[in-house]
């Protein structure tokens, strides 16, 4: 009995549950601004991130290059069992054979004795003749590049996030358009039916009204379509779900007023954050290039030495006896030194080495300063490309007023003529199209307004005027 009570409860909750589901399922999303996308995108986008620890590895390239100023403090500690031989001759320098000091006995013994060993070497350059500051100099230019890397970064993922909303809108324009389409092809279906069935018009009328209402069936599929692959290159900035995103696209903007936009000429190239990143890239290589012109020079070393050692052998080739360690003579280190000196080391024959990695560097630095030419080149073709398509545009939407005006008389005087019997089917489905396609370019022209002026932003580099501008209209429709 207790569970027959508690069935109903359980039910109704489940209910409740169900209902709340589709209630919220149905609560339309939030449609997201322009700026909000943008915003989002220079946020969370992956590439950004890698930017950001690029440059945080560059930061720490810094302090790693100003570590060569600190001494230097190697430690060694060590206990062997070895035999004694020793003879005369020079070894020259290798990294197999162990050294050992002490006369030449003369002998072949095999017998071992303890041996031990510890020490400290403390190592310090007092001047390098810039060397050490230009590697430092390199570093904090690495870590320049970096950050210039990091705002090229966000710019271009801002941009193509703003493209990518303005290409959204497009194609939620050219869906109503073609759904207006659908409504009209329907509506002539039934009419041109209804008299076909009459036997006032042929059947073939019938027929290519249902061929032209399927084509613009067709064409609205095909726009949907493109609408879904918009919402998904837009969701990739967000790291949303495409089924869940909702874009308020940008206002309406005057045709007259958008040339008004542009400025008197091409801005600086130099502040766009392309040409910025290389800049800091040209400085970067040069950066190399003079602290390879300071590697060749003298190392200067203060050193210091401080080490003792054991053994279990004497200088006549015998083995020490000390009752207090036994036969572990030679473990602990009895004997002490210390050392200070001053070295200098010059690596002479490394002078053409150094000088053709000279001049592979001044190449390189030499190629990227071209690079930063072809990248002033290329903003302003940039620039001029989106000035002209802005002008082309203004001019599409002011003229595209009249031609929609223009296809929906001739579609209302064309089926007027086929419903008096005075016209053909085909008469009025070419007036359909006419229509259609006039009111795809009319939606299509305000947006590609909108896309010039984000390409004459993107190539004068600063978007964020654009951005204002677009939201702020978008979200007072």
């Amino acid at each position: 009995m207790p569970s027959v009570t508690k069935l109903p409860a359980a039910a109704l909750l489940l209910v409740t549950a169900l209902q709340a589901q589709v209630l919220q399922a149905q609560v339309p999303p939030a449609r997201l601004t322009l700026a909000q996308v943008v915003e989002a995108a220079t946020r969370n986008y992956p590439s950004i991130h890698v930017s950001q620890e690029q440059l945080a590895a560059a930061a720490a390239g810094i302090r790693l290059a100003r570590t060569a100023y600190l001494p230097r403090l190697d430690a060694v500690a060590q206990v062997n069992r070895a035999t004694r031989n020793n003879v005369f001759g020079l070894l020259l320098p290798q990294s197999v054979i162990p050294s050992i000091s002490g006369p030449v006995l003369g002998t072949n013994n095999p017998d071992s004795v303890w041996g031990s060993a510890i020490g400290t070497l403390i190592t310090w350059e007092p001047f390098d003749f810039g060397f050490r500051q230009a590697s430092v100099a390199t570093a904090e230019a690495a870590r320049k590049q970096s950050a210039a890397t990091l705002k090229r970064t966000e710019f271009e993922v801002a941009v193509a996030a703003a493209d990518s909303c303005l290409m959204l809108a497009a194609a939620e324009e050219t869906v109503r358009a073609a759904q207006a389409a659908v409504d009209r092809a329907q509506v002539t279906f039934r009419s041109t039916t209804a008299l076909a069935n009459a036997q006032l018009r042929p059947g073939a009328d019938a027929s290519r009204a249902e061929a032209e209402m399927a084509a613009a069936r067709t064409q609205f599929i095909q726009a949907q379509q493109a609408v879904d692959v918009a919402r998904a290159l837009v969701a990739q900035f967000l790291g949303t779900d495409p089924a869940q995103l909702a874009i308020a696209p940008p206002g309406q903007i005057q045709p007259a007023s958008a040339p008004g936009t542009l400025d008197p000429g091409f801005p600086d190239p130099a502040n766009n954050p392309i040409a910025i990143e290389q800049a800091a890239t040209v400085e970067q290589a040069q950066a190399q290039l003079r602290a390879l012109e300071r590697s060749w020079f003298p190392r200067f070393a203060l050193q210091g030495s401080l080490y003792a050692r054991g053994t279990g052998a004497v200088t006549n080739g015998t083995v020490t006896t000390n009752t207090s360690l036994g036969g572990l003579n030679g473990l602990g280190p009895s004997v002490q030194n210390y050392a200070l000196g001053f070295s200098v080391t010059f690596p002479l024959l490394d002078l053409p080495a150094t000088r053709a990695r000279e001049a592979v560097q001044s190449a390189n630095v030499r190629a990227q300063m071209a690079r930063a030419e072809q990248i002033k080149t290329e903003l302003r073709t940039r620039w001029n490309v989106a000035v002209a398509n802005l002008h082309g545009a203004t001019q599409i939407a002011s003229n595209l007023p009249t031609q929609v005006s223009a296809s929906r008389t001739a579609l209302q005087q064309a089926s007027a003529r086929y419903e008096a019997g005075l016209g053909t089917i085909d008469q009025v489905a070419e007036a359909q199209r006419l229509l259609t396609q006039a009111e795809i370019d009319g939606a299509l022209s305000r947006l590609g307004i909108w896309r010039a002026l984000l390409g004459i932003a993107a190539a004068a580099g600063d978007i964020q005027p654009f951005v204002t501008e677009a939201s702020r209209t978008g979200a007072s429709r």
